[in-house]
């Protein structure tokens, strides 16, 4: 009963803030001034939501004081899906979201979200920060979103309710949950797993029901979701480094001025090394928080995962232009 009613709560707010798109994304606070909303579903105190809250009081700065940003965490305006839905409408000035959660609307946010695609966190950086990271940001407009920055997410894993993952025979039939994407369930089902798709959310009580055997994120999600409480076995598969993704609405982006545009752009930027700071902090106190809480921690060998995702790659990454980008990408130094 408790998540139906959040459910339709959510619903009835997400249905308010379409009918006032054009009000609500650049919300006016006086004369020349706005302030940006944006969506996010992670709590306060996490590193995503206190990256956009830091670009809010650097765009605050760099526009004299006329702009600034609010952000709705804690998934109080719904899911990623929700968030994504209305920040197209121009319901939402921004949303932060996985990439993950962009594959089935703009084919080029797959390539970063492939499974082993990424050797190490500086391999992402370097990727991401470079001209495959521009473009791929910059395809995402024509499907009506502008793309500002990346931001970490830290590399995914598995964990399990009931017993430990510690090869990839372990993975079979295991009922795994994934974000909404044909990606995700792709690879998790390569692994042998049975991906059941369904939001963030929901997975505390999936596990906890027995609904769902396993789950797969980094440990800051893990932590903060207190998933560990109910599934305490975390095996390092490191499977994906799917970075986030902080996305603009191009009917509120087409809606400022190019001095505005150029602000918001720079505000974004300077975010980025911000949250990367906080990010590595989190992922340590999450581990610590979550080991102190009961939670193991095991490493398995990877080359069998990497071995599995060949028809994944094939399934996916077919056109000569995502080839093209995943090659790029893999050759970066």
């Amino acid at each position: 009963m408790r998540y139906e009613t959040k459910t339709i709560r959510t619903q009835a707010v997400a249905a308010a803030l379409a009918a006032c798109a054009g009000l609500l994304a650049l919300a006016p606070l006086q004369a020349g001034a706005t302030e940006f909303r944006s969506a996010d579903i992670h709590p306060d105190g996490y590193p995503t939501v206190e990256a956009v809250k830091f670009m809010g009081e650097r765009l605050k700065a760099i526009s004299g004081g006329k702009h600034t940003i609010r952000v709705y965490n804690n998934g109080a305006l719904g899911g990623e899906k929700d968030a994504i839905e209305q920040a197209k409408i121009g319901a939402l000035a921004m949303v932060r979201i996985n990439a993950g959660a962009m594959n089935n609307i703009c084919p080029e946010t797959l390539v970063p979200t492939l499974p082993f695609l990424f050797r190490s966190v500086d391999h992402l950086h370097k990727v991401l920060d470079g001209p495959v990271g521009e473009e791929i940001l910059k395809s995402c407009e024509k499907q009506g979103f502008v793309g500002l920055a990346f931001y970490d997410s830290g590399s995914r894993s598995v964990f399990t309710a009931k017993k430990p993952v510690k090869s990839i025979a372990d993975m079979k039939g295991l009922k795994v949950r994934v974000q909404q994407s044909d990606l995700w369930v792709a690879t998790i089902e390569a692994m042998g797993g049975n991906a059941t798709p369904m939001p963030q959310g929901e997975v505390y009580t999936g596990l906890k029901t027995g609904l769902i055997d396993a789950a797969e994120n980094n440990y800051p999600t893990y932590e903060s979701s207190r998933a560990f409480e109910v599934a305490k076995f975390y095996t390092r598969t490191e499977h994906s480094m799917a970075p986030e993704m902080l996305l603009f609405s191009k009917r509120a982006w087409d809606r400022l001025s190019a001095e505005e545009q150029a602000q918001v752009r720079q505000a974004a930027k300077e975010s980025v090394p911000h949250m990367r700071k906080l990010w590595a902090e989190r992922e340590k106190k999450s581990f610590d928080i979550a080991k102190a809480g009961g939670a193991e921690f095991f490493d398995v060998d990877k080359k069998p995962f990497q071995a599995a995702m060949k028809p994944v790659y094939d399934r996916f990454i077919t056109d000569a232009k995502l080839k093209d980008l995943v090659k790029r990408a893999q050759d970066t130094p």
